[in-house]
């Protein structure tokens, strides 16, 4: 039985994601923390707070164990943490192997806190990582759609009514350019994510005396984490700020979901993402699977954002329950946030752009989408009102009649405007190769 879609064996291809996941089993955040012990008896050693022969056996201990989940869940459950009942599972490694003086060196001087978020610290790093590149290839891929398709005239849309031609390629960069911004966020974030935690039971260091800021250091050397200027068990600002960009990301692919929803329904057509999903009695349908996935998850992610700034919320030098917070929403957003890159990075390799269909919804409006342009080629000749009078009038007849619109204006009024010439779309995209080519140039950079 499962209660999360995520970890469901239905539903885990659709909306979930091994790679990052697999950062969150059981197995790896012990495997993890054990690093981080054995990297803090590392730098005791370093530091002369405990033997060398003492760290050795511990650094060996924690490399070979592997303990049983299930058999740590009922002293995990009575102490609110795993971290107790693995450091007891490691001492008995290390006695049994080097004795129990050197027993006594595991987990000196440090608390329960310290190492599982170091840990987390350590995965996060190594998530990134994969977002990262996820990131990167949806990028390429989104450059590439966007400048093969500058040339492709599109009816752009305002508020859901055609307005005024633009091109597919704007529209992709329009995706784009959020994107090159939330990669940029990430690479400025991470100074003040990946970042050491070490405080000992309060946030003061007091067992290790006069050695702590030395051991703080060489741990963090260790780890290859920076030194926050104090612990910060109970300052969740990282976290959140983290969690924050997660929702960010799958905004931004919700919104590239949204418009693919729209521009595949029937009546419009004008792309088509991938293979669609079919229909259990409906034989005809092609069901938009991996748009309606990345906005599904985008939406998951603004809910869950909040709960991490509720975890923020810590009482005095640590919380159980805010902490407890974060690990039932982070891991959530990071998996879906990992899910959402695999559904667009498919996507941009299989989306089909229907460039004639595109022309013909242009050619259909009868000229309603060359309205603006009318008004002002009208406005070189009469006051600007009357212009607009003018071609309101002109694009009611052509509504009514289906005649286009710079033919009824023609017959209007006889000013000197080049009515044929100005029929053409791609004469109206204003500056929006310029435009393209600065997103694109932002991409290479």
């Amino acid at each position: 039985m499962t209660v999360s879609p995520f970890d469901s064996a239905l539903t885990g291809p659709l909306l979930s994601d091994a790679e990052t996941a697999a950062l969150f089993t059981d197995r790896t955040v012990l495997r993890t923390m054990l690093k981080v012990e054995a990297a803090l008896a590392e730098a005791q050693a370093r530091c002369g707070v405990i033997g060398a022969g003492a760290a050795s056996a511990i650094a060996a201990a924690a490399g070979a164990l592997d303990p049983d989940p299930a058999a740590l869940a009922a002293r995990t459950a009575e102490d609110g943490v795993p971290l107790p009942a693995l450091v007891a599972t490691l001492r008995q490694a290390v006695a049994a192997s080097a004795g129990d003086e050197a027993a006594q060196a595991v987990h000196w001087g440090a608390t329960s806190q310290d190492i599982i978020d170091t840990g987390l610290v350590l995965r996060l790093r190594r998530a990134i990582g994969i977002l990262d590149g996820r990131i990167a290839a949806l990028v390429t891929a989104l450059a590439g759609l966007a400048d093969a398709h500058r040339g492709t005239v599109m009816p752009g849309r305002t508020r859901s009514q055609q307005a005024t031609p633009i091109s597919f390629g704007l529209k992709v960069a329009g995706w784009l350019a959020p994107l090159l911004r939330d990669r940029d966020r990430l690479r400025e974030l991470k100074p003040r994510l990946l970042l050491l935690s070490f405080g000992g039971a309060s946030g003061t260091l007091g067992a290790l005396g006069g050695d702590g800021i030395a051991v703080e250091a060489a741990l963090a050397e260790v780890l290859d984490l920076a030194v926050s200027p104090m612990p910060w068990h109970a300052q969740r600002d990282g976290i959140a700020e983290f969690a924050g960009w997660l929702a960010l990301v799958t905004g931004t692919l919700g919104k590239i979901g949204r418009d693919l929803i729209l521009l595949a329904q029937n009546e419009v057509a004008e792309v088509r993402p991938g293979a669609g999903g079919g229909s259990s009695t409906m034989p005809q349908k092609s069901n938009p699977v991996g748009p309606e996935a990345l906005v599904a998850l985008a939406r998951f992610n603004a809910g869950m954002v909040g709960q991490l700034h509720h975890a923020m919320l810590h009482e005095h030098e640590r919380d159980g329950a805010a902490w407890q917070i974060e690990w039932l929403a982070l891991p959530q957003m990071l998996v879906a946030t990992g899910a959402a890159l695999n559904h667009a990075v498919a996507l941009s390799g299989s989306l089909k752009v229907d460039a004639v269909r595109m022309a013909a919804q242009l050619e259909a409006s009868h000229g309603l989408l060359l309205a603006e342009a009318a008004s002002f080629a009208l406005s070189a000749h009469m006051p600007r009102p009357e212009a607009q009078r003018l071609v309101k009038a002109a694009a009611t007849r052509a509504t009514a009649t289906g005649r286009h619109l710079f033919d009824l204006l023609a017959e209007t009024s006889d000013v000197p405007v080049d009515w044929p010439a100005l029929r053409d779309p791609a004469r109206h995209l204003g500056a929006a190769d310029a435009f393209i080519d600065r997103v694109l140039a932002a991409a290479a950079g």
